[in-house]
């Protein structure tokens, strides 16, 4: 069983000191029987206390407030984690069952939320483009293998090119961008054809012989539900199952939900942020104390911004108007 060694750094630098910074962190790899968690530290500078909960989808979430001005902000994540190599889904003869099957799933709670379809610009170019690529003869599991083909053979994967800002329009348009943006393509393309998909952020750890998109970072894939077999892992970005070399760290419906780290801050909307991800493995992992090195990042994986930035709901608006009716009674 492939035993993996994962040091996660994120890094906020800004100009001048900050304060009352409230931060949400995703950085707790989910357990079951194909993941193992032995053992995880979690640092943070100012040393808060972490609060957690389990989310909606299953995940594990951090919640921290860190309310000194600092100019500083270090999240640091030590996981040592143990993986099973999952069995693949058997070759059916008979998928028109399982496509029936699929088709009573969307009246299901579980799964309502994963087959849900975000409109755009180009929502009814990309349905015909499905209708298009999809065989009659195939299993939901060959249609998933499929479209992730073609997403890695029509999608370049160009660093910087797109944010967690970007709309599903700017990408189809595009044809471009990382990994979050190839999960998000695929994950429309499969609820399209009444195939439940969910987003997933974690890890991807492969041996040095190997080169794969999405090494040094936090990556992406996505989740298909397969009738009989459960939920099946598959990488568009490197068109390929993701099994025990894909650390699992949340699952959702989108980016939003998944977010490794995200969080807003009282100060300057400048700020730099840094982030490394260092994989060891059984037989060459380093110690969990070896300082990494940082790799300048674009903000494509966490969301922290100014509380100036943040849009304002209904409510706050009400509380707002309400609060300048009594200073203009005063």
């Amino acid at each position: 069983m492939p035993e993996f060694k994962i040091q996660h750094l994120t890094k906020y630098t800004y100009p001048a000191p900050v304060r009352d910074s409230a931060n949400q962190i995703i950085l707790y790899p989910i357990q079951d029987e194909w993941q193992e968690v032995i053992k995880q530290e979690i640092r943070i500078s100012g040393d808060p206390v972490i609060d957690t909960f389990i989310d909606y989808y299953g995940n594990k979430v951090g919640g921290f407030t860190y309310s000194e001005p600092h100019s500083t902000l270090l999240i640091d994540s030590k996981i040592l984690v143990q993986t099973k190599h999952k069995p693949l889904p058997g070759n059916d003869i008979f998928p028109a069952q399982q496509w029936e099957d699929l088709k009573h799933l969307r009246f299901m709670v579980p799964y309502i939320d994963f087959l849900r379809l975000e409109q755009f610009e180009g929502f009814d170019d990309l349905k015909a483009l499905v209708e298009a690529e999809k065989s009659k003869e195939d299993t939901p599991y060959q249609a998933v293998l499929r479209f992730s083909r073609y997403v890695y053979d029509n999608f370049r994967y160009i660093k910087g090119v797109t944010s967690v800002e970007t709309t599903m329009d700017e990408i189809w348009k595009l044809k471009a961008g990382v990994c979050q943006d190839f999960a998000h393509i695929l994950t429309l393309m499969l609820r399209l054809v009444d195939i439940p998909a969910r987003y997933v952020s974690g890890y991807i750890c492969t041996h040095r012989s190997t080169i794969m998109r999405g090494e040094g970072a936090t990556h992406a894939w996505a989740e298909a539900y397969i009738p009989d077999y459960g939920w099946l892992g598959i990488d568009p970005t490197n068109n390929c199952i993701a099994n025990e070399t894909h650390i699992r760290l949340a699952v959702g419906r989108n980016f939003s939900d998944c977010s490794p780290v995200k969080g807003v801050y009282k100060g300057t909307s400048d700020h730099r942020l840094d982030v490394s991800v260092n994989v060891g493995y059984e037989d060459d992992a380093p110690s969990m104390n070896q300082p990494v090195e940082f790799i300048n990042t674009p903000p494509e994986h966490t969301e922290h911004k100014p509380l100036s930035n943040i849009p304002k709901n209904s409510y706050q608006r009400y509380l707002e108007m309400l609060q300048q009716q009594q200073q203009q009674q005063q």
